[in-house]
């Protein structure tokens, strides 16, 4: 039998008194023992977030984003589960991995057969179709369409033959009435049957094979996106693992997908995984739970008080939390945990954590020594290891750059530094380019609007950048807001200054270096809208070139670029510390890629 919690009981009566923004025809509870011939097994899990802002793959750019896609929706490829040093893709709705020509230009796949997109509404009779190859372009071209106000049109541009000329005119015969042809040919995509097709790039961009395991990429029918319009964005229909339940302001639920592929647990355990992972799992067809309920934790201490009781699967650790858990001198798991058997994880992130300026913005953008000058005090007065110190437990990597640890162009030094002059604290040095820019001692400044996420400890965090940046007379004017009008701001590029952190969608720095590329632009990925004609050259440079010595002192000068022009104060890069549940098997955290969910198993007698 399905066994209830009382939290969850309570849960759920709180969420029945929220406005619900379940699908239209939501998915019911499978009444079925599941796939493996078990009793119904539910899992309750936190999303860190006020929400997604969409699960739609064709609208999401967040990571909360991913997060959802990533429950319903499949791409052409994926990363392998356990595998992650380094991170190895496998094929996911292919039969193998695509293959290039010998030039890498043309790129041939072979699509997995009787692969069905979930039943639904939108399909004749409520029974959802195979998935074949035109359903990939299609996705693919809903990029290119303006009315999609997709955020990721930068995966695609200048890279396969003819697409950006298919989205000029399409979008063009769209103003003008005509209307957006999707069954319009693009040269560099060509089907060739059901189950194979091609595509051309215009180059062999190196980052191309990276793309297809994005949750952006994911393959979604015409049929829902045309019979739900603009309500698609919360009624998702894909290939994947789960289907949407119920949404609301507190949380969503999935559930089990009858009719998912097949697909089985990886048996090709690596060094270590045996302590996570129940014996039972291996091989076993995924998903492996039937009900996934996440709830959404814009606070901090209601999640840790949720793991505290029992409730929730895992948590991420609370800076104000980890003496609790950790030994702040050894780091190691304290022995109350221990004998509870909750287990720890420390997950090192390809990560940048960033205070951006807008380079647009009238008082701070520019590139006129005073202008540069007035952003350099403001980084030099930026203490990143007082931050790391007060909210971070000294567990972060404090860096120069754009570049994460682990990546080519990183500065692979013991203090991981660039340059004398890249990063605070420096007041007198601070102070001395403040009176460069014309502002002595801050004289004449106007207050600098800062946006900020409001979430977990950013409050705070918001103070201390003040007091730091007060040193100097430089004043703030703090702007919180939910995670979503953060991002509404900088698509707009109504933000002045602000707080971002990114995470590396693939192992490559061309990605980081992608976040100053002029074409991408807000909307786009790059919301400091810095501009450079020599910077732009070198990354379209690099696009086609595979990982070498050369290739890294390119990625080395246009890193250094974007720091003479101090076009942003940086930078950190996080390790993550996970407690897990004795109950909760098989995790094996990492902020790489989302769809882990469905290799999770739960063990009930250890729950109760």
């Amino acid at each position: 039998m399905w066994k209830i919690s009382r939290s969850v009981v309570v849960r759920a009566l709180a969420l029945a008194t929220t406005l619900s923004l379940a699908p239209q025809s939501a998915a019911a509870l499978p009444t079925d023992p599941g796939p493996n011939g078990k009793d119904l097994k539910v899992v309750q899990l936190p999303l860190r977030s006020d929400a997604p802002k969409t699960i739609d793959p064709g609208r999401g750019s967040t990571t909360y984003d991913n997060r959802a896609c990533s429950m319903v929706y499949d791409t052409l490829l994926q990363y392998s589960y356990l595998k992650r040093d380094p991170f190895v893709l496998e094929p996911a709705l292919l039969t193998k991995m695509p293959t290039p020509s010998e030039d890498g230009l043309t790129w041939s796949f072979e699509l997995k057969p009787g692969v069905v997109f979930q039943d639904n509404e939108c399909f004749p009779g409520g029974k959802g179709r195979e998935l074949v190859s035109e359903d990939v372009f299609y996705s693919w071209k809903r990029q290119a369409d303006d009315r999609t106000k997709a955020k990721s049109w930068w995966l695609y541009k200048d890279t396969i033959v003819g697409f950006d000329a298919f989205r000029e005119e399409q979008n063009a015969a769209e103003k003008a009435g005509t209307g957006f042809n999707y069954d319009a040919p693009v040269a560099g995509m060509k089907v060739i049957d059901d189950h194979h097709f091609q595509v051309v790039l215009t180059e062999p961009v190196y980052r191309f094979i990276w793309l297809l395991a994005m949750f952006q990429t994911s393959v979604v029918p015409r049929e829902a996106v045309e019979h739900y319009g603009t309500r698609f964005s919360r009624n998702p229909v894909g290939t994947g693992p789960y289907m949407l339940d119920e949404w609301t302001d507190l949380g969503m639920s999935f559930v089990r997908n009858p009719t998912y592929r097949e697909e089985y647990f990886p048996t090709d355990l690596q060094d270590g995984d045996e302590e996570i992972v129940a014996d039972l799992s291996k091989g076993k067809r995924l998903p492996i739970i039937d009900r996934v309920e996440y709830t959404f934790y814009k606070k901090d201490q209601p999640m840790w008080l949720r793991f505290e009781e029992g409730t929730l699967g895992y948590t991420q650790v609370p800076a104000e939390n980890y003496e609790t858990a950790f030994n702040r001198r050894t780091k190691k798991l304290n022995s109350s945990y221990k004998r509870r058997g909750i287990v720890s994880a420390d997950v090192p992130l390809l990560d940048f954590i960033f205070r951006q300026f807008n380079m647009q913005d009238e008082l701070l953008g520019g590139y006129t020594p005073e202008k540069i000058a007035l952003r350099k005090a403001i980084i030099l007065a930026t203490d990143f290891d007082e931050f790391n110190s007060s909210f971070y437990n000294d567990k972060n990597i404090v860096y120069d750059g754009m570049i994460p640890p682990g990546l080519d162009g990183h500065p692979n030094n013991e203090e991981h530094r660039a340059g004398p002059e890249y990063r605070g604290k420096n007041i007198a040095l601070a102070k001395e380019y403040l009176a460069k820019a014309g502002y002595p001692n801050g004289a004449g400044l106007p207050a600098i609007n800062y946006y900020v996420a409001n979430s977990a400890n950013s409050p705070e965090q918001a103070d201390l950048t003040m007091r730091q940046l007060g040193e100097i007379g430089i004043e703030l004017n703090v702007r919180m807001m939910d995670f979503s009008s953060l991002i509404e701001a900088c698509d707009n590029k109504k933000a002045q200054f602000f707080s971002f952190a990114w995470s590396s969608d693939y192992p490559d720095a061309e990605n980081n270096l992608a976040l100053f590329y002029g074409p991408n632009q807000s909307p786009g990925s790059n919301h400091a809208n810095y501009e450079n004609e020599e910077f732009d050259r070198l990354y379209e440079q690099t696009r086609s070139m595979q990982p070498s010595d050369e290739r890294t002192e390119i990625y080395l000068r246009m890193r250094d670029m974007v720091l003479d022009h101090a076009a942003f104060a940086g930078s950190m890069a996080r390790t993550r510390s996970y407690l897990i549940q004795p109950w909760l098997r098989n995790f094996k955290p990492t902020e790489q890629f989302y769809n882990w969910v469905k290799y999770l198993d739960v063990e009930e007698s250890l729950r109760e």
